[in-house]
């Protein structure tokens, strides 16, 4: 399973959807992880403790996308990286699908599959999973 991480591009944006750490799980459970060269840039962490937890850097966009099974990341993508996913990829992100309708529908015709991370409900089944409330805090 190969699971792709962009570099967040909104303005602003210090988030990244997965850590050094989590990096190194997800490995150690035979998952392939990509991340985009810079990923944690922002919150000072290097491209090398992304390597040494056992992930590839890529620095082309496209090809970080290129037969990705899964892509994480914290904000919905643009229309151009829309246009990068294959069908059948898994996105989970926070999506906003009530006020980005449009973009919700571009991805159902590519059969995108998507997961929106703020619709995961609120429950003691899925605190792990309860990123409004993380990010809240």
């Amino acid at each position: 399973m190969k699971i792709a991480v962009p570099k967040e591009t909104a303005p602003g944006e210090k988030r990244t959807a997965l850590l050094p750490q989590h990096i190194k799980r997800l490995v150690d459970k035979g998952a392939e992880v990509h991340i985009e060269a810079g990923l944690g840039s922002k919150i000072n962490i290097g491209d090398v403790e992304y390597k040494e937890a056992g992930a590839d850097v890529i620095s082309d966009r496209a090809a970080l996308f290129n037969g990705a099974d899964i892509v994480m990341r914290v904000n919905s993508p643009t229309d151009d990286e829309v246009e990068l996913l294959a069908a059948g990829t898994i996105h989970i992100s926070f999506l906003d699908p009530f006020f980005e309708q449009e973009l919700v529908r571009k991805m159902a015709a590519r059969k995108i599959r998507t997961i929106s991370m703020e619709m995961v409900p609120r429950t003691t089944r899925a605190q792990k999973m309860d990123a409004l409330s993380s990010q809240a805090n």
